[in-house]
Parts: structure tokens; C-alpha cells; sequence
């Protein structure tokens, strides 16, 4: 087998024996990485790691991954003005959101030989939504349903990105020097050197007004003072 050291190295052709010593010599595994070469090729390295990096790399492709839906939006060739709106409304938030919209007119009973007024409507949502979405597949017909698909426009996810680079959404966030973080700190410490401070000065008044109006009881007196205690921050 052709064999690749931990650090990369090409370590030449070795027997299984000879390549499993080497792996063994700096405690890690012998792992073949490309079987179908000729000969195969085995790499020293740890496993275990080997198989949590690529787990990771996996999660981490997933949650970049988008995924498309298809929505549907289903219409009448007598649908109001009202209805109309709404549906394409929804066509329109179905492409912003990334996902794709299939548009169905349903016939029933003798509307099925005015096809041309179901093609009218689709021609018609189709150019409601051009800005956002793009025609897909055309329209077709299957039984007493006719349909397209609409699919998100490249053109306008580019001019969302470059209103956002414009107005700076996707600038990084500047990091702070090693003079402001200790400036941070600083401020930080006094901040709570002073609570402290106040905080004791407020317990010392307290024990000296409870102390007074203890003596004063006790020798048959009114307190000289008789305001609330202070309170501690």
C-alpha cells in the first residue's frame, strides 16, 4: 500500500505489516483513504477525530442547506377580484421566502372548454409576480386542472444582497482592541468598587442608628433621629 504519514508526508510503498508498525510507533490508526488506487492508499492518523471532523463537517453543510418547497395556490377561472389578490399575495411570499409555487386553475363542468381564460389567469399572476419569481414550466394541462410552476428570481436575491452590502447589514462587527477590552475592565472594577463602598457605608449608618435608638430606649428617651435607616445599593 502507498502510505501518508500524520503530517502528510508521503512515506513511500510499505507492506501491511510495515505500515501498521509505523501507525502503532506514534499511537495512532492506519486508515485507508482510497481504496480503488492501485496500490490503495492508507493514511496514519487518529480515527476518532477523523470521524468527529467529518461528522461535524456534515452537520454544519446541513444547516447551510436550503431547502425548497413547492406551495400551491389553487384558483378558479371565475375567482373575484378580492380572492385573486390574496392568492397572489401568497404566490408572491411563497418566491421571497425561497420556495417555489405551482399555480393551478380548476375547472368544472363546461368551464373546461374556455381553456383560454385559465392560461389568461396564469399569464396574468405570472406578470403580477415577475419581479420575484420567473416562469419555471410552462403551462400545461392535465385532466380539469391546468398549471405552472413559478420558481424565486436569481435577479432579485442579487439585489437583496447588494442592498444589504450597501447599507452595511453584512459588515462584521469591528473587534475591540486589547486597550479597550482592559479600558472595559477597568471601568468594570470601579463600578463595582463604588457599589461596594456605598453599600458599606449604608450598613455602617444603619447599625449606628439602630444603636442609638437602642440606647435611647433604654434610658427612657426618644430617638434624637427618628428618619428610615438608609438602604444599601
Amino acid at each position: 500500500m502507498r502510505l501518508i504519514g500524520s503530517d502528510g508526508a508521503q512515506l513511500g510503498v510499505l507492506s501491511l505489516d510495515a505500515a501498521l508498525q509505523r501507525a502503532a510507533d506514534e499511537g495512532l490508526d492506519l486508515v485507508e483513504i482510497s481504496p480503488m488506487a492501485r496500490p490503495p492508499v492508507c493514511k496514519i492518523m487518529d480515527y476518532g477525530k477523523f470521524k468527529y471532523e467529518a461528522k461535524r463537517k456534515a452537520s454544519e453543510a446541513k444547516k447551510k442547506q436550503v431547502i425548497v418547497q413547492l406551495k400551491e395556490v389553487k384558483l378558479r377561472p371565475k375567482t373575484d377580484e378580492h380572492d385573486y389578490a390574496f392568492k397572489v399575495k401568497n404566490v408572491r411570499r411563497f418566491l421571497e421566502e425561497g420556495n417555489k409555487a405551482r399555480v393551478t386553475i380548476m375547472f368544472r363542468g363546461r368551464e373546461i372548454t374556455h381553456k383560454e381564460i385559465g392560461q389568461k389567469i396564469l399569464q396574468s399572476v405570472a406578470e403580477d409576480v415577475k419581479e420575484v419569481g420567473i416562469i419555471e414550466q410552462a403551462p400545461r394541462q392535465e385532466g380539469r386542472q391546468m398549471f405552472m410552476i413559478l420558481a424565486p428570481n436569481p435577479k432579485y436575491k442579487a439585489q437583496l444582497r447588494e442592498a444589504a452590502r450597501a447599507s452595511g447589514a453584512d459588515k462584521p462587527e469591528r473587534e475591540k482592541t486589547e486597550k479597550e477590552l482592559e479600558y472595559e475592565a477597568q471601568k468594570a472594577a470601579e463600578r463595582a468598587a463604588e457599589k461596594a463602598a456605598r453599600g458599606a457605608a449604608a450598613r455602617a449608618a444603619n447599625e449606628a442608628a439602630r444603636a442609638a435608638a437602642a440606647a435611647a430606649e433604654k434610658a427612657g428617651e426618644e430617638p434624637a433621629d427618628s428618619s428610615p435607616p438608609a438602604q444599601a445599593d
